[in-house]
């Protein structure tokens, strides 16, 4: 697909394609209330919208990408609801049957926020600053039959993940793995990762999941 994305704007790769493969057999219905958490280029609410569902509302902290996903939408037709903030702050009092997501994941040691394009994967020691969010906030952003996918690194913790899912009373599985080799930024931080023990000796891939959180 191709998309606009001006710099800074995280471009779509291994992650997008597996959140996308498994929103794709997860089978949304049509009369789905659907939201796009860290939405980027806006690639997953478009796969989400061509699904003709309800709605699609798709959210972001950067204003590049807001832009993008609104251009990448419009281009194609789709009228996609964009959101221009941070979502732990900006959704409060609205619900969705369908959360897709593609957070920040990627452990630093920079302290403090991040900045400039390191917003797309930067997530604080562990990893997990934004994930720990998601699953703080799904059961009260998810309708009552409401599903939740998250797709992010095994370095970050998946049985962490799912184990806050189910404490907030959600339904967890993992339904999609692969692994990748490292790209850039974790090949410039391999020898902090390791210090920290986020990864072994030698390790050159990570290894990407797919959580879906249902209601019980």
């Amino acid at each position: 697909m191709m998309l606009i994305r001006p710099p800074g704007v995280y471009r779509p790769q291994a992650d997008t394609r597996l959140l996308v493969d498994a929103l794709n057999e997860a089978d949304v219905p049509r009369r789905s209330r659907v939201l796009d958490i860290c939405t980027g280029t806006g690639v997953v609410a478009i796969q989400s919208a061509r699904a003709r569902v309800a709605s699609v509302t798709a959210v972001d902290i950067s204003r590049s990408a807001v832009a993008a996903a609104w251009l990448n939408s419009r281009l194609r037709g789709l009228d996609i609801e964009l959101i221009l903030g941070d979502f732990r702050k900006v959704l409060h009092g609205r619900s969705f049957d369908v959360i897709v997501t593609n957070p920040p994941y990627v452990p630093t040691a920079v302290e403090g926020p991040p900045r400039g394009i390191a917003r797309c994967w930067d997530a604080g020691h562990d990893g997990r600053s934004a994930i720990d969010a998601l699953c703080r906030l799904a059961p009260q952003l998810l309708s009552s039959t409401g599903m939740l996918l998250m797709v992010h690194s095994a370095m970050c913790g998946t049985d962490t993940t799912l184990t806050r899912l189910r404490q907030v009373g959600l339904k967890t599985a993992v339904v999609a793995r692969t692994s990748i080799p490292f790209g850039p930024v974790l090949r410039r931080r391999a020898d902090w990762l390791l210090a920290r023990h986020l990864i072994h000796t030698g390790q050159q891939h990570e290894e990407l999941v797919v959580i879906r959180a249902d209601r019980p």
